[in-house]
């Protein structure tokens, strides 16, 4: 479960745009690789990693390795035409001896670079179907003119001219897979997503193909359908399990290799065990075996190198049952984690004095442990796209019984921090000098924190009631548990408590976070929606959920202020207290929505406040937006890892290198991770 971009990565840092003074500025790294489309493209800094021993370094590498090898598996599962679309482009790019510097060359490069960021044709955030730039008779005369090396996008009697037919909806028409994963109230959400999770199917037919396999009175129950894709053959609906041997093998097989030289070099027996049983889990596809992996990862907390590994996150399904493959290494940062230690170790104190219903609470809470970590890899869904706080394992009886382990990123936080430097963002959209020199002094910890406290404590707090499914809330339920975890942190943010743990230093900071993300969620993340669109993603509906529902019950107190200056909209915030105090209102309306799995009331809400875009104060956000010449979404490259061995093949070390670019790294990434057939 992941805070934002998504946390994911959003416009709430952003919004720190300012020189913090928490932030020095970083000599002699550039953060900055590529800016295309609405995309800027970073590098992230891995510090300490030469402080490391060298058999954690070797871990490390062979973690990396495996992470990498699941590339495929996401494209495919995004749509069953993007491996085509993309060894079809990149064999262009690479082969073509035609006018480099033409446009249309240009723009297929520029769209190429968009398929890499989004996994596939689809917006990796909006989900909306790329729109090329580049002809269709380009495309054709440039395929035509590298034949030879298009072979591999040929399906058994197939010639170019086929190729070029199939691609040409794919690419060019709006109306082919017009959405990758669609979430629009009133469809048929499996028919309408372009996402490859299942074929031949209705989404009728899902629901009740997995209703029939639950037991409402199975405490322990497994996550079904997680690791597979659902068809409909000779009539009969099918599960084609992701596993060795099963579909995306051959990649798989690659994953295993990896994680058995990891396991090797482990740290500890504990984590050698858990290395072990995810690769029992990847050769049987048992998800009871998933959840054994699980239990067994979420108790280690002896080892300082961590990872997440397989089929994880369900936000890609519109159903938000079905497993997007992705990967994270890293290892812990032992000074920024004493921060999460005092969160985790108090974690009853929050539980016990929630604003929710002592039905909802959890009378005892188990197993929760929070750290600050750098990422050394990141891979499949964290890639090149990438969360900044995670919060695993999803299993809701897993969570119950034996706790969640709760990460923040702060490498990457550090990079987005440091790209934002005077970027003026905080003078162009924050009301006053007073918000921005908050932000100046508080953005960067407030932020951090709010992280923590979502992933740590937001995700792992309340719980559902007996015999409440966990899938109960279905398309909507990523966006309430999103609302859950994000108001549980707000709420806390400004309790005495928090300046009394030492996590904040003034009474004043938790301000700039409450400012931030009304201001973000009422306006300035229109910078990621279309204009005419509504908002899709469930991170993006989240927010602004919270924001217009604390905007509209706030308006007889004036908590909340729409202003306008010079034409100019700004959002004022007059009472910090009441508007906590709204926040606290809320969570206890949406936990109990969870614990009861209350569809309906979960739909009502997320449709009434999440959904729907101010048109006239978008295209006003959006011209503004423009004039500062700032992307949206960021993405970024890996840092390139090297084994270092003497002259009998033992390994004497591990290097890092920082030179490779946004090109050269996702082709070589084409070239060395690509092991699926086009076709799966």
């Amino acid at each position: 479960m992941k805070k934002i971009t998504l946390f994911f990565m959003t416009v709430l840092l952003m919004a720190c745009g300012v020189e913090k003074e928490t932030t020095p500025k970083i000599e002699n790294f550039n953060y900055t690789v590529d800016k295309f489309a609405d995309i800027e493209i970073l590098r992230y800094r891995v510090p300490d990693f030469e402080k490391l021993s060298l058999k954690q370094k070797e871990l490390i590498y062979y973690l990396n390795q495996a992470a990498l090898e699941g590339r495929d598996i996401l494209f495919d599962q995004n749509n069953k035409y993007n491996l085509l679309v993309r060894r079809t482009l990149e064999a262009v790019y690479v082969n073509y001896t035609g006018d480099r510097e033409s446009a249309d060359f240009k723009r297929m490069t520029t769209y190429l670079k968009q398929v890499w960021m989004g996994n596939g044709i689809h917006h990796h955030y909006s989900e909306d179907k790329f729109v090329p730039e580049f002809s269709e008779k380009f495309l054709a005369q440039a395929i035509r003119s590298v034949e030879p090396h298009c072979n591999v996008c040929l399906l058994p009697g197939e010639k170019i001219d086929d190729l070029i037919a199939k691609l040409e909806p794919i690419i060019f028409d709006p109306t082919v897979f017009p959405k990758g994963t669609n979430q629009e109230d009133g469809v048929d959400l499996i028919k309408t997503s372009g996402v490859n999770f299942y074929e031949g199917v209705t989404e009728k037919e899902v629901e009740d193909f997995y209703a029939k396999m639950k037991n409402p009175n199975d405490s322990t129950p497994i996550s079904f359908g997680l690791n597979s894709k659902l068809v409909k053959e000779n009539g009969l609906l099918v599960e084609k399990t992701y596993k060795v041997g099963g579909l995306y093998g051959e990649a798989i097989i690659k994953i295993v290799g990896w994680l058995r030289k990891a396991a090797e070099v482990a740290e500890n027996n504990t984590q050698k065990d858990v290395i072990n049983t995810l690769i029992s889990h990847y050769e049987t596809g048992s998800l009871k075996t998933y959840d054994e992996y699980s239990i067994k990862w979420v108790q280690d907390l002896a080892s300082d190198i961590d990872f997440v590994n397989g089929f994880t996150e369900t936000y890609g399904d519109p159903l938000g049952m079905k497993g997007s493959w992705e990967s994270l290494v890293n290892f812990k940062n032992i000074e920024a984690t004493k921060r999460t230690e005092i969160i985790s170790s108090n974690a009853q104190w929050f539980e016990d004095n929630s604003p929710i219903d002592p039905t909802f609470k959890k009378e005892k809470v188990k197993g929760v442990s929070a750290k600050v970590i750098t990422a050394t890899i990141l891979a499949g869904d964290c890639y090149p796209s990438t969360p900044i706080g995670i919060n695993l394992p999803n299993s809701n009886w897993i969570r119950h019984e034996y706790g969640s382990k709760s990460v923040t990123i702060e490498n990457i936080t550090e990079a987005y921090d440091q790209a934002s430097l005077g970027n003026g963002f905080a003078e162009e959209f924050m009301w006053s000098e007073v918000e921005r020199e908050r932000a100046k002094k508080f953005a960067s910890m407030t932020n951090n924190l709010h992280t923590d406290l979502h992933e740590c404590l937001g995700h792992g707090s309340g719980k559902l009631l007996p015999g409440v499914d966990p899938d109960a809330l279905k398309a909507y339920g990523s966006t309430i548990e999103e609302a859950r975890a994000d108001l549980f942190g707000l709420y806390y943010m400004g309790d005495p408590k928090i300046i009394e743990l030492g996590l904040l230093p003034d009474k004043e900071a938790y301000k700039a976070e409450y400012y931030q993300y009304i201001m973000n969620g009422l306006m300035t993340q229109m910078t990621r929606v279309q204009p005419g669109k509504n908002i899709e993603e469930a991170h993006m509906r989240n927010r602004q959920l919270i924001a217009a529902w604390a905007f509209e019950k706030g308006k007889a107190d004036n908590v909340i202020e729409i202003k306008v200056r010079d034409g100019e909209t700004f959002v004022v915030v007059n009472d910090y207290e009441k508007l906590r105090t709204l926040f606290g209102q809320l969570l206890a309306i949406i936990q109990q929505i969870k614990s009861t799995g209350n569809f309906e009331a979960g739909k009502n809400i997320v449709e009434t406040y999440g959904v729907k875009v101010n048109k006239s104060l978008h295209a006003e956000v959006l011209e503004r937006y423009k004039k500062l010449n700032l992307a949206p979404y960021r993405g970024f490259v890996n840092p390139v890892y090297s084994l270092i061995t003497d002259k009998h093949g033992k390994v004497t070390d591990v290097s890092i290198s920082y030179d490779e670019n946004y090109i050269d790294q996702n082709l070589r990434y084409s070239k060395e991770y690509s092991s699926l057939p086009t076709f799966n």
